[in-house]
């Protein structure tokens, strides 16, 4: 737990919401999960999340989301960070995943402002400072308005990061604007990342600490490349990168996590089946997945890993003559 105290050590760069991989009778493909942790971390990404959005975490039960949290844990094996999803609406059920992440060996959770029930800044606040309480686990804070319906407000949140249980937060607003407002409120290594890989690259140019992401599933080293040069000052080659990624990113923020899980099975990694009430893609949105990928091409994005040779990566522009617009 050392090297948590400081998670300016770990807690950077584009750090993938990874999806849950499910069989086509529904159970969890933990085959499939352990390829896509493996990639990312040979990728060099300094951390991963487990049943969080895009890993469909409300359709979940409490066993299955501790077990895909176990999962994660024993791939890692301690070579990179393991962040759990244990969100909810009701703060008896965020405090039981939390619980359940920390018996399963997380590293840290990522908890987000209660959804469909409206709640108070106070009560946001009391629910966050609840979740803290019942673990010894430090917590990263999500805020999704579009999702959650209300916002974690700007001095809700510079009150909970007085507190060092709190170490950073994932911000899903979009509003590079409000980076600026909040770096000068919050403790020295707070951390702040982006949720909203369409404005990433601007949030961390801006003095952002990395991004929580979705795209970085699909391709973690082109992520990585846009965060060294932003870090480094190169801006136009980090907006050439974001750019290439652009069409991509705009086809996955429309049915996420329908549209990564299509995506990655065009690369071979996963099944595309998601758990009602998310379905998997029309026909017209997987020609604009796949042709989005074949845009990027196959070197960027890399295949599985050698061990998995048995299931190679398909060639995307293969892929995208089998769903002609």
């Amino acid at each position: 737990m050392a090297a948590l105290a400081n998670p300016a050590i770990w807690l950077a760069g584009y750090i993938p919401d990874l999806p849950t991989p499910f069989y086509a009778n529904g159970a969890i493909d933990l085959t499939a999960f352990e390829r896509l942790c493996e990639r990312q971390i040979k990728a060099g990404v300094s951390a991963i999340v487990a049943g969080e959005t895009t890993g469909e975490d409300s359709t979940l039960t409490p066993a299955e989301h501790e077990t895909i949290v176990h999962a994660a844990v024993g791939i890692a094996r301690g070579r990179v960070r393991v962040i759990a999803g244990a969100g909810s609406n009701s703060t008896s059920q965020a405090i039981e995943l939390t619980r359940r992440a920390e018996v399963a060996g997380a590293d840290a959770v990522l908890s987000v402002v209660p959804y469909y029930n409206k709640p108070t800044q106070a009560g946001i606040d009391a629910h966050f400072r609840a979740v803290a309480g019942s673990t010894t686990l430090p917590v990263i804070l999500h805020d999704v308005p579009a999702r959650t319906i209300r916002e974690l407000a700007d001095d809700t949140l510079k009150r909970l990061a007085e507190s060092k249980r709190f170490i950073g937060l994932r911000d899903g607003t979009g509003d590079i604007t409000r980076l600026l407002r909040l770096r000068p409120r919050l403790p020295h290594g707070f951390r702040l990342l982006s949720g909203d890989d369409a404005t990433a690259p601007a949030f961390i140019a801006n003095g952002g600490d990395g991004c929580i992401s979705t795209i970085s599933n699909v391709a973690p080293e082109p992520c990585s490349a846009i965060f060294s040069n932003c870090r480094q000052g190169r801006l136009q080659t980090a907006r050439y990168l974001h750019d290439r990624l652009a069409p991509l990113t705009a086809a996955l923020s429309k049915e996420n996590p329908a549209a990564l899980k299509y995506a990655l099975s065009l690369l071979g990694l996963m099944s595309p089946t998601t758990r009602l009430p998310i379905v998997e893609l029309a026909d017209s949105a997987k020609a604009e997945v796949a042709g989005a990928i074949a845009e990027i091409g196959d070197d960027d994005l890399g295949c599985p890993i050698e061990s998995w040779r048995s299931q190679p990566c398909m060639n995307a522009a293969a892929q995208l003559s089998r769903h002609p617009e």
